[in-house]
């Protein structure tokens, strides 16, 4: 998770990693598939919590690796691309955290099975970030879902996102926004028996190649 580009240029971030940067790390057998999303000044208003310490986030990258091994090579290939030129754009980092997948599930309506979701053509995702007592995944019947991965937390020399923390990433076949805001009151039930802490829960769109414009922070 990172800030917008401190000097705006964020389309040209978007089309260098689109571009450049993403196919290079496609090399590394360990990498499955990868997934970028930004968060647009509408995104931001239809979020149902943000921890201060995450308020900044505006862009968010994930790579499904096969396992925890293909960290190191992932780590070498980019100091390889930084020192060879080939890495121009920096984003202020927030937080970057490791988790192993704990559950798949797809919307029945979905003609794909939970395990090939990341490969599942998106218009976005909803982003739920927790700390506490794992509860169950958030509805697939909330229309715009069309299924959500849970994974909780690993500490290694890669993260910097705290222990305990479960991550649920909703695939979006609807608009981000309009999902957000039917998503919202369900959210609100499930964090008032206080098990669980939201730290982020907000909406995200898929990135579109070559209009990189189209969504921005």
């Amino acid at each position: 998770m990172a800030e917008k580009h401190p000097a705006g240029a964020d389309a040209d971030y978007l089309r260098w990693h689109t571009l450049d940067h993403r196919p290079e790390q496609q090399r590394l057998p360990a990498i499955r598939a990868s997934l970028r999303a930004v968060s647009t000044p509408a995104c931001r208003r239809a979020r149902a919590a943000c921890d201060a310490s995450l308020t900044a986030v505006d862009h968010v990258m994930t790579y499904f690796f096969t396992g925890l091994a293909g960290l190191e090579a992932f780590s070498d290939l980019s100091i390889a691309l930084r020192n060879a030129g080939r890495s121009p754009f920096i984003l202020p980092p927030v937080q970057r955290g490791v988790y192993t997948v704990a559950s798949r599930n797809a919307a029945p309506r979905v003609r794909v099975g939970a395990d090939v979701l990341p490969w599942l053509p998106i218009r976005g995702v909803y982003m739920l970030l927790e700390q506490g007592r794992p509860a169950p995944a958030p509805s697939t019947e909330v229309p715009g879902i069309a299924g959500v991965w849970c994974a909780d937390s690993v500490p290694t020399q890669y993260s910097s996102t705290g222990e305990s923390h479960r991550l649920s990433l909703c695939f979006l076949d609807g608009d981000p926004v309009d999902t957000a805001a039917r998503l919202r009151p369900v959210l609100e039930a499930r964090w008032n028996d206080g098990g669980m802490h939201p730290l982020l829960a907000a909406p995200f769109y898929s990135i579109v190649p070559f209009e990189w414009n189209r969504y921005l922070p």
